[in-house]
């Protein structure tokens, strides 16, 4: 058995990641801390590397969702030189050997070297030289596919019974509570099930029994011989004859592959697959949508026109629907914020701001400002401030609840909600009451640039104290925040829209903000956030205030 590969422990709040992608193929030679796959959890993206270097063997499938500790590949220590050990033994050992050793530790005999093209030459000459392996059974049992597994479902047997197989065909896929996985045959020759399909069996239990001196070999003489299967005898001999025996994979969809077709109701025969030996990948399934709804869609206006049905009577236009498993982050935002809501007596309360002093002080000093810091003059280092002297005055909206305690925090963790092509993400500015005006926005742009290429780290997403969130920029004019959990307040910026106010007995056109300021009501009263929201409003209004600190 080959070293075994688990998703390592990424962080403390962390129980599961999903494959994102496999940088590697099954059966790839891979160098040790060669980086094999990427893995996103719900805040952050993995890269996963070799623990060794040898042949690599994938056992759960991209796409898939799995727990932290759970076996999702192993690597054959024997490297590139994995081959050499399958030369020599069939020389030495003929043609039965193979098989009573798969007999005995069938996982043994992949590790040794006993697949690919040179078991599919063994397998072939036993039968030509009336060898004793005819008789010989190898028994396939459910092998251990993670420590919290204990039971699968045979989820479709992909060949049947009294089939013929070659060595590492893929026969079936079995699914768990947690993953599809294929199951590969370990000799060649006549497939026997031993289970039915859709079928729960534990693991360890045998699933199938291979009958030797058939599979490849018997398929060459089968040809002439009965005409009833041409159509099964053609294929083998064809990989027989080019020495590929995973030609078998051309055209068959993998797991995940497979549920997207079957959920379009696109036939895999109309799918071209460009993964390894022409097998369906995810991707392929994905990007194969267009293809029923094209033909389907010419043949129609055809037979309206012929017929002359009664206009409006059916659809005419596009009707594609597509499907999309949530990620990580989606599903964790979703749970959260059902969260929040459900255990939160959150309550929101609005105010506007006059915008001109601000816009005002920016087209004075914003040239002088980026010539200066390397860094342009934003409205988000006037909140981010305005906001750190609010919370200091008024402690209760930076604080949050620990059961039955109150936290209060004496410094200013200041959460800035920003949109990345994974999702929402909100990095924390640090002792954001300490930093200057260049700072602030030097620490926005930096953890913006991370956020879009994905590198932010959980420590760099994790205990804010206060968030500020701009809807604004998208266009928003009004909005309810929702808490970001475990802190108890969050402001929300909105657009910036000319508006006529009073000032001093006259109508002016302004540039109005509306702010919206969401709280816990459990540990913030009402005066508490009304007073906060005010204070923002004044300092924003009188950028001077946040100099002198008055």
């Amino acid at each position: 058995m080959g070293l075994e590969i688990k998703i390592p422990a990424v962080g403390e709040s962390i129980t599961e990641v999903t494959i994102a992608k496999w940088l590697k193929a099954d059966g790839d030679t891979v160098e040790r801390d060669e980086i094999i796959a990427e893995l996103e959890s719900d805040k952050a993206t993995f890269e996963l590397p070799a623990e060794t270097a040898g042949v690599l063997k994938i056992k759960v499938a991209e796409g898939e969702t799995i727990d932290i500790g759970t076996t999702i590949a192993e690597i054959d220590g024997g490297g590139a030189a994995t081959p050499a050990p399958a030369a020599s033994a069939p020389a030495q050992t003929g043609a039965a050997d193979p098989v009573s050793q798969g007999e005995e530790n069938p996982q043994a005999s992949d590790q040794a070297g006993y697949g690919g093209q040179p078991e599919g030459g063994a397998a072939s000459a036993a039968p030509a030289g009336n060898s004793s392996s005819g008789g010989a059974t190898v028994e396939m049992k459910i092998p251990a596919v993670g420590e919290s597994i204990t039971e699968v479902t045979v989820a479709k047997w992909l060949k049947e019974d009294g089939a013929a197989v070659e060595r590492d065909e893929i026969i079936a896929e079995l699914e768990s509570d947690k993953a599809t996985f294929e199951l590969p045959a370990e000799a060649a020759g006549t497939l026997r099930h031993a289970a039915k399909e859709g079928e729960t069996i534990n693991i360890g239990d045998v699933v199938a029994r291979i009958e030797g001196g058939s599979g490849a070999a018997k398929a060459a003489p089968a040809a002439p011989a009965a005409s009833g299967k041409p159509a099964a005898a053609a294929p083998a001999n064809a990989a027989a004859a080019g020495g590929n025996a995973s030609s078998y994979a051309t055209g068959t969809p993998s797991p995940a592959a497979g549920k997207i077709l079957g959920e379009k109701g696109i036939s895999p025969a109309d799918v071209a697959g460009t993964g390894r030996d022409g097998r369906i990948t995810k991707d392929d399934a994905q990007n194969a949508q267009a293809k029923p709804a094209a033909p389907a869609a010419k043949p129609a206006p055809a037979s309206a026109d012929s017929q002359q049905p009664a206009p409006g009577s059916e659809p005419t236009g596009n009707r594609n629907q597509r499907r999309e498993r949530m990620s990580n982050l989606r599903k964790t935002i979703a749970r959260r914020l059902v969260t929040v809501k459900n255990e939160t007596a959150m309550l929101t309360t609005f105010n506007e701001v006059n915008m001109q002093p601000i816009m005002d002080l920016r087209t004075k000093f914003k040239d002088q400002f980026k010539e200066k810091n390397g860094v342009g003059l934003g409205f988000m280092s006037f909140f981010t401030k305005a906001v750190c002297v609010a919370l200091q005055e008024w402690p209760a909206v930076n604080a949050q609840l620990d059961g039955i305690d109150i936290v209060y925090n004496d410094f200013c963790d200041i959460s800035i909600a920003v949109s990345s092509p994974r999702g929402l993400v909100v990095p924390v500015i640090r002792n954001a009451e300490a930093l200057s005006f260049e700072g602030i926005e030097k620490e926005v742009v930096r953890l913006a640039k991370l956020a879009r290429d994905g590198k932010l780290t959980i420590e760099q997403m994790t205990g804010g104290t206060f968030t500020l969130t701009n809807g604004g920029i998208f266009g928003s004019m009004m909005s309810t925040p929702i808490i970001n959990a475990p802190q108890s307040a969050i402001l929300g910026m909105h657009n910036i829209i000319q508006r006529p106010i009073a000032e001093d007995g006259q109508v002016v056109i302004r540039p109005m903000m509306y702010l919206a300021l969401s709280y816990d009501h459990r540990i913030i009263d009402g005066r508490e956030s009304v007073s906060f929201l005010v204070r923002v409003k004044e300092l924003l209004e009188d950028p001077s205030r946040l100099l002198l600190g008055v």
